[in-house]
């Protein structure tokens, strides 16, 4: 099967495009890295780095998992800026 975009190994048929309504916003100062939303997010998008969570908006499709899951609630959503 070749991929939809004609190039295979890529992944650009997997990035968000101007639909998403919301995208996800961290608090660093109050993430305590757990790693819950990194675990959880069913697109692989957001990562725990040293500074706390990270989410890639290239690929976010904004489901809100990651902010549901968020123990501490360091992550909300906002609505997307067009």
């Amino acid at each position: 099967m070749k991929p939809a975009n004609g190039k295979p190994g890529t992944s650009m048929e997997n990035k968000t495009g101007n639909w998403r309504s919301e995208r996800p916003e961290v608090d660093q100062s109050k993430c305590i890295k757990c790693g819950q939303c990194q675990l959880n997010c069913p697109d692989g998008c957001i990562f725990v780095t040293e500074k706390g969570a990270e989410p890639n908006y290239d690929y976010c499709k904004g489901c809100g998992i990651c902010a549901n899951v968020c123990p501490v609630k360091c992550i909300k959503m906002v609505p997307e800026e067009k």
